[in-house]
C-alpha cells in the first residue's frame, strides 16, 4: 500500500506581477495546481474556484480514480463558466488545472491547460501531461521538438482552459505507482523560465523536497520571473505492515546538463607556472638583419583569393537575408497577450535576440479567440504586410469567418 510520505508546496508572484493569479491544493492524497488568466482579479477568482472544487476530496463511486477526478474538474469548469457570464469584470476569465490523486497502488491525473505534471522515478524525470497550447499541439503532431517548443515565441497561447466554454475536454489517465516516486505539479511560470533539463537536475539532486521547491522558485525568479510560479512536490512510500520503504538516494545532478552553453566564447586555459616572464625594460635584443622579401607561395595566394570570394558571397547572402526578413510578416501575440503583426520570421536567437520586430498591435486579446480562429491566425504562416493587417483588422471588426 502506497501513501504520500512527504509533500511541500511553494508559490511566488514572480518579479513582474503585482497579484497572485495562481492557486494550489495540497492535502494528501489529492494535489492540484491552477494558473488563472483573464486579468489579475478575474484570473485569481478562477484559479481559486478550481482548487476549491477539489477541497471535498475525491468522492467514492463507480469508475476509476482518474475518471472521477476528471468529473470534478468538469464541475469546476461549469462553475467558473457560469460566474464568467454573470459577474461584472469576470468576462473571459479562466484557469488551467492539473490535479493528481494517489489511490493505493496508482497515480491518477486530470489535466486541462499548460500547467504540468512530472514524475521522478529511478532518477528518470518524465513529463506526464500534455500542454494544451498552440505550441504543445505542434509538438504532438511532430512539427516541433520539445526543445524548439521551449524557445518558441508563442508558447504561452493556450488552446484549452477551464471557464471560457460551458464544456471542456479533460485529459485523464492513471499509472502504476511505486515507492520512492517523486511527483512535481507546477504552473508555466516555472517551465517558461527554467529549462526542463535544469528542473530535472534540481529535483533529482536536492537533499529534500523543501530545498527543491525553494530552488525551483528562486531560479525562475532569477531568470526573469515573468509569471506566477507555483510548485507542489510529493513523494510516495510503502506503508505495508507499518513499515515505510525509504526512497532511493537522490542522484547527483548531471554536470553536463548543468553547464550553461556559451555561444562564441572560446575556451582558454591559463598555466601560470609556464607563463613567460616579460622582457626587462633595459634589456635589448640584438637586431636581426632585415629579412629579404619572400615570394608568396602560389597555394597561399589561391587560398587568399578563395577566402575573398567566400567573404563576398557571405556578404551578398547576408544582404539578401536582411531584405527577405523585411518583406515577410506573421501574426502572433505580444507579452500582454494581444494579437500582433510582426515583421520578420518567428525565430529566437541564442542570447535573447530574435528575427522579428513588432509592426502593429491590435486591441484583441488572444484569450478571446475561438480555437478555430486561433489556429487560423496564430499559425506563424509568413504573409505580406497587407495580408496580415487585413486579417487582423477583420478580426477587430468582427468580420473574420471561421
Amino acid at each position: 500500500m502506497l501513501r504520500v510520505a512527504e509533500h511541500v508546496e511553494r508559490t511566488d508572484t514572480g518579479r513582474q506581477r503585482r497579484a497572485n493569479e495562481d492557486a494550489f491544493f495540497a492535502r494528501a492524497p489529492l494535489f492540484a495546481v491552477a494558473d488563472g488568466m483573464g486579468g489579475a482579479q478575474a484570473g485569481e477568482v478562477a484559479s481559486r474556484l478550481a482548487v476549491e472544487a477539489l477541497e471535498p476530496g475525491l468522492p467514492d463511486g463507480p469508475g476509476a480514480a482518474d475518471e472521477r477526478l476528471a468529473a470534478m474538474v468538469r464541475d469546476a469548469n461549469a462553475k467558473i463558466h457560469a460566474l464568467s457570464r454573470s459577474a461584472e469584470g469576470a468576462i473571459g476569465m479562466g484557469t488551467t488545472l492539473t490535479a493528481a490523486y494517489v489511490d493505493g497502488e496508482e497515480f491518477a491525473l486530470a489535466h486541462v491547460g499548460d500547467s504540468r505534471a512530472y514524475r521522478l522515478r529511478d532518477h528518470k524525470f518524465e513529463l506526464l501531461s500534455n500542454d494544451h497550447s498552440l505550441v504543445g499541439e505542434l509538438v504532438l503532431r511532430g512539427e516541433l521538438t520539445h526543445e524548439e517548443a521551449e524557445r518558441h515565441p508563442q508558447r504561452s497561447i493556450i488552446t484549452r482552459a477551464l471557464g471560457p466554454e460551458g464544456e471542456v475536454e479533460v485529459d485523464h489517465e492513471s499509472w502504476p505507482a511505486q515507492a520512492g516516486d517523486v511527483y512535481l505539479l507546477c504552473s508555466d511560470g516555472l517551465t517558461a523560465m527554467v529549462p526542463e533539463a535544469r528542473v530535472a537536475n534540481i529535483v533529482r539532486g536536492a537533499p529534500s523536497l523543501a530545498v527543491a521547491a525553494r530552488t525551483l522558485v528562486d531560479e525562475a525568479n532569477a531568470a526573469g520571473g515573468k509569471d506566477n510560479i507555483t510548485v507542489v512536490l510529493f513523494r510516495l512510500a510503502d506503508v505495508q505492515d507499518g513499515a515505510r520503504t525509504a526512497a532511493p538516494e537522490a542522484a547527483p545532478p548531471d554536470p553536463i546538463e548543468d553547464q550553461p552553453t556559451m555561444i562564441g566564447a572560446p575556451a582558454v586555459a591559463a598555466d601560470l607556472d609556464s607563463a613567460q616572464a616579460p622582457v626587462a625594460a633595459h634589456a635589448r635584443a640584438p637586431r636581426d638583419p632585415a629579412p629579404k622579401p619572400k615570394r608568396r607561395h602560389p597555394r597561399l595566394r589561391r587560398a587568399a583569393i578563395s577566402g575573398g570570394i567566400l567573404l563576398a558571397v557571405l556578404v551578398i547572402v547576408a544582404i539578401g537575408a536582411k531584405i527577405a526578413l523585411q518583406s515577410v510578416y506573421f501574426i502572433g501575440t505580444n507579452n500582454q497577450g494581444y494579437v500582433t503583426v510582426y515583421q520578420g520570421v518567428p525565430y529566437n536567437l541564442p542570447g535573447g535576440g530574435h528575427l522579428y520586430t513588432t509592426d502593429f498591435v491590435s486591441g484583441v486579446s488572444a484569450q478571446s479567440l475561438t480555437r478555430a480562429r486561433a489556429h487560423k491566425l496564430l499559425d506563424h504562416q509568413l504573409r505580406s504586410r497587407s495580408d496580415a493587417l487585413s486579417l487582423v483588422r477583420q478580426l477587430e471588426l468582427g468580420q473574420l469567418t471561421q
